[in-house]
């Protein structure tokens, strides 16, 4: 239903390879201890990736978005969280691209490809998640800075970041009006990552607090004007649900896969269990619901690459429609393999568990559910 270009799919098998030879073998031992993927980010940059979305430029590959979207589905078969952690880089660098003078991006562009740098977007409070407009860290200006004061929660590479992207409020009571963005570098005086946080899924995709105590921040690192963050939020919101689509398509193939290899070897009653109707029409659901999700997510992705009118909407729809999908299609995936499912020695259990976070981070289902429903009505999301 998507066809690739003939250079694009020469990158799929690129990340299949890395997939297959670095990340596979390891993906239940990081799913244990919530290792952080160093070496596989480094595989990744070798190769291109973590750059290849960077204007040429500035040292980038200036692909598209078709081609990040199959990159991000193709880690997803393979490890949900090596993609989250892949993904939070590359939609944390989306205000930069967007928003950044030339001053801000050949100061930060090259030195990110050239040292793979990691990087985090912060927006989330332990009193704003869905709410991005009740955030409370304050960013007051002084003198030719910026001093910075707030928690974070949950922000993707959040202890292991050598940029972040703060959001804070510069004009309070001004609602979503009063909200900028700040590069911020590791290591600046007074930002401090905090805990990581022990999730039930995408066990190894780091997620932490972060604490800013007089956090000053030149004024050269605000990027866009002031109370130009919000805009500049919703429109990296927008590539993170895409990319959550992207992550619930791969994950939903990778459990469709593995359970059709069981079902094929697997014998009961004198024959393999994938000969069993009951089971045959599990199948077909599965992959029925999984090719639907799959293009609605390419479209979304079309979409925002002509920087449509609809592309919020659209987003909304491909991160709701796909991680429901991951969640049913791995549920089945575990059922398909009855009692063996649910053991940790075969991957679906954890694949299951990945599923249900997809449909949480980024914007809950509830959430995108009312954006679908306000861009149907006319309303402003």
């Amino acid at each position: 239903m998507v066809e690739f270009t003939p250079e694009q799919e020469t990158i799929r098998q690129t990340v299949s390879r890395i997939c297959r030879e670095k990340l596979a073998p390891r993906a239940a031992e990081m799913d244990r201890t919530g290792e952080f993927p160093w070496d596989i980010i480094q595989e990744f940059a070798r190769a291109g990736l973590t750059s290849m979305f960077f204007p040429v430029e500035y040292g980038g590959l200036g692909k598209d978005l078709i081609t990040s979207t199959m990159v991000v589905e193709e880690i997803s078969k393979f490890n949900t969280a090596t993609a989250h952690t892949f993904t939070g880089i590359a939609s944390s660098r989306l205000p930069l691209l967007i928003a950044g003078t030339d001053e801000q991006k050949r100061r930060y562009m090259p030195r990110l490809i050239r040292e793979a740098g990691v990087t985090c977007l912060s927006i989330t409070e332990p009193k704003a998640g869905s709410d991005v407009a009740g955030m409370e860290t304050r960013a007051v200006k002084d003198g030719d800075s910026y001093v910075l004061n707030g928690h974070k929660c949950f922000a993707t590479n959040g202890s292991v970041a050598v940029l972040y992207f703060i959001f804070a409020v510069t004009a309070p009571g001004a609602g979503a009006r009063g909200i900028s963005c700040f590069l911020v570098e590791r290591g600046t005086p007074g930002l401090t990552p905090g805990r990581i946080e022990d999730k039930v899924g995408l066990r190894a995709s780091n997620v932490s607090e972060l604490t800013l105590e007089d956090v000053r921040v030149p004024a050269a690192n605000r990027l866009g004007g002031e109370g130009e963050g919000f805009k500049i939020c919703m429109l990296a919101l927008d590539k993170a649900r895409l990319d959550a689509a992207a992550m619930g398509v791969g994950l939903a193939q990778g459990a469709l896969d593995y359970a059709l290899r069981y079902a094929r070897s697997r014998v009961q009653f004198g024959q393999p269990v994938a000969e069993f109707q009951g089971m045959q029409f599990l199948f077909a659901d599965m992959a029925t619901s999984l090719e639907a999700a799959r293009a609605l997510t390419y479209e979304a992705a079309r979409r925002m690459q002509a920087r449509d009118s609809s592309t919020s909407h659209f987003c909304a729809m491909a991160k709701l429609f796909a991680s429901d999908m991951a969640m049913q299609v791995t549920v089945d995936a575990v059922q398909a393999l009855g009692g063996y499912g649910v053991v940790t020695d075969h991957p679906v259990e954890r694949m299951m568990r990945d599923a249900k976070i997809l449909q949480i981070f980024d914007g809950t289902n509830q959430i995108q559910r009312l954006i679908i429903a306000r861009g149907l009505l006319g309303k402003s999301p």
